[in-house]
């Protein structure tokens, strides 16, 4: 071995047991144990309670073979003789052994010898005290060891298993990556869309690489940036892709990693993490869903003066605004509540940037879409930019999810490649949920169904500003006994005239159901639910009201408090009620107006149990109003032949975005 080298450490033998808690069950178990047979030992096989009064008798009638006296119990037991045995407990030796007893309690042990003494009795006596030294040990020590360990359990949990137990229940429990554990390889190019979230913190990325270029010029960079958005968009990606691209350390932790039952606990763990990024300076911290610390102070049930995570709040504050500006370190935070936040942490010279990570647009799913089908198999000549189109509203972990479920849907067809037509089977299967091809409906209902359903699509079809029909179907999928889909446009605002033709295209199918059939059904839940949901925010919050014009009453807080008065809540249920009747009469007068139209299509629906829009344009004609999505729908082939499948997993949609209408819980993609 060379000289200048370390001897080796010796290794620890392999075999040497560890402690396991699992040890002081086995020790209590056995110790109980032996306990119960300590108490039980006694020297009969059998033993039987009688009355003092008996016990007497037996002992006078000459029935005791023996007496014994327990002074630890408090009993006095006879050891009946053999030829007494069946007399006394009605059975015989082979049920109740050969030495059995019977026992009582005794009033006192010198009123046993004085009794005994006036009988005259001359059969053995015996005082005994049946418990041992290794019970008695047992029983001090045993409660005491018991406990203790119960607590030092306790405290195990609730420290969440970190190394060094309770004494640790203060660290932070942030993972650090770095160029010795081998940091994060996540960079910018494996984020795809998010062009303009990327830019903007373009920034932090450059002063951690070249500080100095910053501070020679007197700037300072933001201490904070606040990743804002809604869920699957991939605000933590981004983040690590920060930290990846920068190459310095990076802490990462949760903000409900801070709070535990302890009091200081969190404000503990928060300036244990700011002192190991200090140490490691230039470093990221990142907190993910900071809401659950951050949340506004005063506000809701649980916060006080005495607070825990109030106070772990109130310590992060402190050390945001405590360290240099020059430090290099940089925090990074993700919520898609920011509303709840308090005030404090959102004020310059904290979190001094708030950056958006929006829902893709088109270009940006297109780009996420490449990510995501980079692994899988394809099919040659896959539109990616088709499947991009038919997912608006898609968040890049939707998009994720339905490669996914296309990959599983291919495999298990026993294709050899993944199809178009498997991205648009999992796109309705992840909106519409599953197809229940062998739930059973009767003739009415199936007719009923599609007199929905045909509504829907007759007055969309005759709307200017409803969004443009895919197909509908009446097959049952998920929670759903059939569904309309569409082809929304992705619109930066909608007009009052568009949401006014949204809400008479939603009500069409209850009006089908009141003009045709004569009678309503529960099959409009979802349609009504959305309804007026929207009436509501159009009176409620955007002002579209005439009757209360341009006032918001909108609380992004969710205040426990009405912010206006109960004659205000009755005007605007008022106004709900007014918009809902007349777009419902709007909805009938359409229907009415085209009947022979609609009946049509109804029969079509009943018979196929699937229509594109290609058939619906074959009965009402070309629609007057063309927007985007009515040329994109144009320019695919038509949809089926007049021999259609059985069910939409088997008919074939170029241009399918599912947008359920009745039955679902799912939200508008648009």
């Amino acid at each position: 071995m060379p000289a200048n080298l370390p001897p080796p450490k010796p290794k620890k033998d392999p075999k040497m047991p560890k402690f396991n808690l699992s040890w002081f069950y086995i020790v209590a178990i056995a110790g109980l144990a032996i306990m119960l047979w300590q108490g039980n030992e006694n020297p009969g096989s059998y033993d039987k309670d009688v009355s003092y009064s008996e016990i007497k008798k037996y002992i006078a009638d000459g029935y005791a073979n023996e007496v014994i006296v327990n002074k630890t119990d408090g009993k006095v037991l006879i050891a009946i003789r053999p030829e007494k045995i069946r007399e006394v407990f009605k059975q015989g030796v082979k049920e109740v052994g050969k030495k059995p007893t019977v026992s009582t309690r005794y009033p006192s042990a010198d009123k046993v010898e004085d009794y005994l003494t006036s009988i005259d009795y001359k059969g053995k006596v015996t005082y005994e005290e049946n418990r041992s030294i290794l019970l008695n040990i047992l029983s001090s020590i045993l409660p005491i060891v018991f406990f203790v360990g119960l607590w030092f359990f306790l405290m195990r949990r609730m420290s969440g298993g970190m190394g060094g137990g309770i004494f640790n229940v203060g660290k932070s429990k942030a993972k650090e990556y770095s160029k010795e554990n081998g940091g994060i390889s996540v960079t910018f190019k494996d984020v795809a869309g998010q062009e303009g979230a990327k830019q903007e913190i373009q920034e932090i990325v450059e002063f951690l690489k070249n500080p100095k270029k910053y501070t020679d010029l007197g700037g300072k960079i933001p201490k904070g940036a606040l990743l804002v958005g809604p869920p699957g968009t991939g605000k933590t990606l981004l983040a690590k892709a920060v930290a990846g691209e920068a190459g310095v350390p990076f802490f990462s932790m949760s903000g409900s990693d801070f709070v535990e039952m302890f009091v200081g606990v969190g404000a503990s763990r928060v300036r244990d993490l700011f002192q190991k990024a200090k140490e490691k300076a230039p470093s990221i911290v990142f907190i993910d869903e900071i809401d659950a610390v951050g949340r506004a102070r005063s506000k809701g049930n649980g916060f006080g003066g005495n607070d825990e995570r109030e106070n772990t709040l109130n310590q992060l504050l402190t050390e945001m605004d405590g360290f240099g500006t020059n430090t290099g370190v940089i925090i990074l935070a993700a919520t898609n509540r920011v509303d709840v936040l308090d005030q404090a942490l959102l004020r310059a010279g904290r979190f001094d940037r708030q950056i958006h990570v929006d829902l893709p647009d088109l270009p940006e799913r297109i780009a996420i879409f490449k990510v995501h089908l980079a692994p899988l198999k394809l099919q040659d000549g896959l539109d990616i930019e088709l499947l991009a189109r038919q997912t608006p509203g898609f968040s890049g972990a939707d998009i994720a999810n339905v490669c996914n479920e296309a990959a599983l849907i291919a495999a298990r067809r026993d294709r050899e490649s993944v199809t178009k037509q498997d991205f648009l089977d999992a796109v309705d299967r992840i909106i519409g949920g599953l197809e229940k091809k062998t739930r059973v409906m009767t003739q009415e209902e199936k007719r009923s169904i599609a007199i929905h359903e045909a509504g829907h699509a007759s007055v969309s079809w005759l709307l200017e500003h409803a969004n443009p029909l895919v197909k509908v179907t009446i097959v049952p999928r998920g929670q759903s006994l059939g569904a309309a889909w569409y082809l929304p446009e992705e619109r930066t605002i909608i007009t009052k005239e568009q949401m006014l033709d949204e809400i008479c295209a939603t009500l069409a199918g209850r009006a089908a159901e009141d003009v045709f059939l004569g009678r309503i059904s529960s099959g409009a839940l979802n349609d009504l639910e959305r309804v007026t949901q929207r009436a509501y925010g159009m009176v409620a919050f955007l002002g579209m009201s005439p009757t209360m014009p341009n006032l918001s009453y909108y609380n992004p807080q969710e205040s426990f408090h009405k912010p206006y008065s109960d004659e205000t809540a009755r005007i605007i249920d008022q106004e709900v009620q007014r918009i809902i009747n007349e777009q419902y009469l709007r909805a009938k007068t359409l229907l009415t107006d085209n009947a022979a139209k609609h009946n049509q299509l109804a029969d079509l629906l009943c018979e196929h149990e699937v229509i594109f829009a290609a058939d619906v344009e074959n009965i009402f004609g070309a629609r007057p109003w063309r927007s985007r999505a009515d040329v994109l729908l144009e320019e695919q082939p038509a949809p089926h032949a007049p021999a259609i499948a059985d069910s939409p997993s088997e008919s074939s949609s170029d241009t399918a975005t599912p947008q359920p209408e009745d039955g679902q819980q799912t939200s508008d993609p648009s």
